[in-house]
């Protein structure tokens, strides 16, 4: 129901678009003629009609509004649309400013066409205030949740802590990048290349890390082992070597070496060095890193011990 209501206010193959100018032409054209006035006639009398307040009601106002207001949002889509194509093509303006440019021209449009719509319909406003309490109350439980993603978006979009291609991870542990901030949601596409439609409150309300907010640099971390009676000035000197020979290891901060503990079965080292850019990825590096340690470790005998355990048996006679 939900696809025939979109598809019917906002078609988008051709011949939909075709098939609804047609089908509202033609209605036109048959109340000009005169065809439809016994119908108009029909609707309109006192058998289909009721008051609230002073104003009338009736079928053939149900009617008249059904076809209004599915020509005007046809047209104020079609102008929105537009709108937002035209906005998007300017590379002046950040994309988070596009977008709330675009959701501030849609909230204007929208609003305008509804109060066009009962202009055309001969409604008065002052007529509703007798449900305008108890609706305002059941619409207000009712759209909690989408006042509530609606507002948070718009947040988001004046403070640009959260951006159009910013790779973030939320506190469940979705990782991925930001596609786009909808009114509703902002669809994160995933490592795994799955798109996840994430409800701005979710923004606001938890804690979310942005890898590329101020910059897009970060640091690995390598914690490492090496077996007892190891040089371990050399095994250091080599495991920071590994680092500084990749490609995408930063200058500064320069990478570093820590002996961290003396281990039951190794002594630990944890190696930290930096990388540009977060977006090109943390696995790559990292695993480069590591071969090169192994190679370097093996080309000078160093050797990476697994844990040992000594077992004393206490009647040895036993296992004859």
């Amino acid at each position: 129901m939900a696809k025939f209501l979109s598809s019917l206010f906002k078609p988008r193959a051709w011949v939909a678009k075709l098939l609804l100018i047609l089908v509202i032409v033609g209605f036109a054209a048959f109340g000009y003629l005169g065809y439809l006035d016994p119908i108009r006639e029909y609707l309109d009398s006192d058998n289909f009609s009721f008051n609230i307040g002073d104003t009338r009601f009736s079928a053939y106002l149900l009617v008249k509004a059904v076809f209004i207001v599915i020509l005007l949002f046809w047209l104020v889509g079609i102008l929105s649309e537009t709108l937002e194509n035209r906005i998007k093509s300017l590379r002046r303006i950040k994309s988070s400013n596009k977008a709330l440019i675009i959701k501030a021209i849609q909230t204007v449009i929208y609003f305008l066409a509804f109060l066009f719509v009962l202009g055309v319909l001969g409604i008065d406003l002052t007529a509703l205030t007798i449900f305008s309490g108890a609706v305002g109350i059941g619409v207000g439980f009712g759209l909690q949740k989408i006042a509530s993603n609606f507002i948070s978006g718009i947040i988001l979009l004046f403070e640009k802590s959260v951006e159009e291609g910013d790779l973030i991870e939320l506190n469940d542990g979705i990782i991925g990048y930001v596609q786009e901030t909808g009114a509703r949601y902002t669809r994160i596409e995933t490592f795994e290349g799955h798109e996840t439609m994430v409800p701005n409150e979710d923004f606001i309300t938890n804690r979310v890390t942005n890898w590329t907010y101020s910059n897009s640099r970060t640091r690995v971390d390598i914690n490492i082992g090496v077996a007892y009676g190891t040089d371990l000035d050399l095994a250091s000197r080599l495991i920071v070597e590994a680092a500084q020979e990749h490609p995408r290891c930063m200058e500064t901060p320069a990478a570093e070496c820590f002996l961290v503990d003396f281990a039951d079965s190794s002594i630990n080292f944890t190696l930290y060095f930096w990388i540009e850019n977060v977006s090109e990825g943390r696995m790559r590096p990292r695993s480069d890193v590591l071969f090169a340690i192994w190679r370097k470790f093996g080309e000078h005998n160093i050797e990476i011990p697994f844990p040992q355990r000594d077992i004393h048996l206490r009647n040895p006679e036993a296992l004859k």
